[in-house]
């Protein structure tokens, strides 16, 4: 069993809101359910009282109410939620009236910028009428090509009150990753800036801005923010309009759509990193009821918090960051690199700003400690209760530098779910201990298993990661899939009738939960099947390695290892190196994980939401075409992986 390396005081438990939850549900159903697992049992067992007791315990804000919490948990996809009830998904978000910050945003090499929740409203009222005047209605679909700053949650938000649907592109993404979203949704408006700030350097938007638009004939309207320029002109954009000139200055009072539970909110997209990406349709009701059970008794948000999310407005976490307001709490925005302008920079703002909960990626955090800081020596961090990282599996040793080199009396919660389903399967909760390199435990009323090929569930072995039930956050349907069938290909191919997420996960005998990869990436050497995180965990703790890239070539009827390492300046990859490496993988993994051969890369390569790209690099070796690459952070990178097979 891995080593605990912080526990809750009795104190913290029973001033929780999982513990307040928890003895809510053991009033109302007259049962006693003794702590985190007995609810967690419960909730998969009894699926829709879990969810009428989520419900109340929210207080959300609705008109109509529901006639059934669910009309069949089994039934996936397809499973109609709530029945009955009419509510807005941005009423919900702006139901907070008072001076208090609802937002600070700090873009990079600039002083910090407030909106108060009265100010927010007042912003959102101003620019849901202007949309009403050009005709926007319900079901009409509004894009955002825009940073990480407010007016992207007022535009957001604006477009949920009239009920019509949201999507959004970070303006790093390239030209034809832009289009192969935005194209097959064909949106009326598109809000954009006219550049953003990176690692100190200034970039154009308008350029690329203009490109799109070119490619993409049903905007009739460009919204464009002046964030980088005193410069105003934006002439050259075809339908553009300046943010401050297309607002209503005199609006009509702010109108609250009452929609049905699933009404389409947001439009995801994945990854689109191996083809074309899939345009996921979420609902209002359901985002907004699966967020609240994590931010409020997962991760114990109040609004007393001050949330912080290193995000793009391209990656879901975005929207798990916005859902906050419905709380009360104060959230952070961040647009720029996290390095700039020290290497210090967000513990500095978790000062500055009284942030409690710091979320990032396991990418930054492992980038901290390559870059050897140690905020625990250089900030105070008073205020910092909890740590969240997603994205990619935090490895052990990564658990090791927040506690040494961060904070020791933090809650460290490793997250994961997916854009697919717009929150989390796995995660925190604020009751339990955390054990080295260990996702907490499975969300509740998330049925999660791990499934051998044949679809037994096992405990304490590697296996696929399924959900049995259904859920709310399941999405909708996807954009033109009239018949389901790219649905029911992406998540029921493996199973019929149960989710198949795609990740290779392993649930241990106390409930914990450890992450090894996407499955779609899974080393199969001898058919043996291991996760790729197991050897990133040991290759990347060597002081030599930058980083490195695992994946599975076949080779004579079986399948070998092959790593890729990018060494740290000054460093060489020989003969010495690479036995140290084999040697350490042998010890600390098994035999079947030592790579059969080890060669040097330049870079890796990653998408812009920081998720390493092993199918991409797997899809070269072997000679097939990689599309969409305008995914990617580096693109250029798998032009190094090319010609590998002469290395070979």
């Amino acid at each position: 069993m891995n080593p605990i390396l912080w526990t809750p005081t009795q104190d913290q438990v029973n001033t929780s809101q999982m513990e307040a939850f928890r003895n809510q549900v053991n009033s109302r159903f007259n049962i006693n359910l003794k702590d985190y697992f007995d609810l967690y049992e419960w909730s998969i067992s009894n699926i829709s009282d879990f969810w009428k007791a989520v419900w109340g315990f929210m207080a959300l804000e609705f008109s109509d109410d529901y006639t059934q919490v669910v009309d069949d948990d089994s039934k996936m996809p397809g499973a109609q939620w709530f029945e009955g009830v009419k509510m807005n998904f941005a009423e919900n978000l702006l139901r907070i009236r008072s001076e208090k910050p609802a937002i600070h945003f700090k873009g990079e090499g600039q002083a910090v910028r407030t909106l108060s929740y009265n100010e927010l409203f007042d912003e959102v009222e101003k620019l849901a009428s202007a949309l009403r005047k050009i005709g926007i209605q319900q079901g009409d679909r509004v894009a955002g090509f825009m940073p990480n700053m407010p007016e992207t949650i007022i535009a957001m938000l604006a477009t949920a009150s009239i009920g019509a649907i949201w999507s959004s592109s970070s303006p790093d993404f390239g030209i034809k990753g832009v289009l192969d979203r935005f194209t097959q949704i064909e949106p009326k408006v598109l809000f954009a800036a006219n550049g953003y700030y990176y690692n100190g350097k200034k970039f154009d938007s308008l350029e690329k801005l203009n490109s799109i638009l070119d490619q993409l004939p049903s905007v009739d309207h460009v919204v464009v923010t002046p964030y980088t320029d005193s410069n105003h002109d934006i002439s050259s954009v075809k339908n553009g309009i300046l943010w401050d000139n297309f607002i209503d200055s005199n609006p009509s009072p702010l109108k609250f759509e009452q929609l049905p539970f699933q009404h389409p909110l947001y439009i995801m997209y994945s990854s689109g990193t191996t083809g074309l990406p899939k345009s996921i349709v979420h609902g209002a009701g359901g985002t907004l009821l699966q967020h609240l059970k994590e931010l409020r008794l997962h991760t114990n948000i109040s609004q007393d918090d001050t949330v912080f999310y290193f995000t793009t407005c391209g990656w879901m976490m975005w929207n798990w960051l916005v859902s906050n307001l419905a709380i009360g709490a104060t959230i952070v925005l961040y647009d720029g690199t996290p390095f700039y302008p020290s290497p210090n920079a967000m513990w500095d703002i978790v000062d500055k700003l009284g942030i409690t909960h710091f979320g990032t990626s396991a990418k930054f955090i492992d980038a901290c400690r390559q870059e050897g800081l140690s905020p625990t020596n250089t900030n105070s961090l008073e205020t910092l209760r909890t740590i969240l990282s997603t994205g990619s599996p935090l490895v052990e040793e990564s658990f090791d530098y927040v506690y040494n080199q961060i904070k020791s009396d933090v809650q460290l919660a490793s997250i994961s779910g997916g854009t697919d389903i717009i929150s989390c399967f796995a995660g925190g909760s604020p009751t339990l201990p955390v054990y080295r390199g260990e996702l907490q435990c499975i969300g509740l009323g998330m049925d999660v298993a791990a499934f051998d090929l044949k679809g037994n569930a096992m405990e304490n072995e590697k296996g696929e990661l399924v959900c049995r039930k259904a859920f709310p956050s399941m999405p909708i349907y996807f954009w033109n899939d009239p018949k389901g069938k790219k649905y029911r290909n992406a998540y029921f191919n493996q199973y019929p009738g149960i989710w198949h997420h795609g990740d290779f996960i392993e649930v241990n005998r106390h409930g914990g939960v450890t992450i090894f990869g996407r499955s779609d990436a899974t080393l199969n050497p001898g058919g043996i099947r291991i996760g790729t995180a197991e050897i990133y965990r040991v290759v990347d703790a060597f002081d030599e390695v930058a980083d490195s890239l695992v994946v599975g070539q076949i080779w004579d009827g079986d399948e070998r290892v092959i790593l890729f390492i990018k060494l740290n300046e000054g460093c060489k990859l020989d003969k010495s190196l690479i036995m140290e490496i084999k040697k350490a993988i042998r010890t600390n993994c098994s035999p079947r994980h030592v790579p059969a051969i080890v060669l040097e890369t330049k870079d890796i390569p990653y998408t812009i939401n920081g998720k390493k790209v092993e199918i991409a690099v797997k899809k070269i070796i072997h000679g097939e075409e990689v599309t969409n690459q305008d995914a990617l952070a580096n693109p250029e990178s798998l032009d190094l992986y090319r010609n590998i097979n002469e290395l070979l």
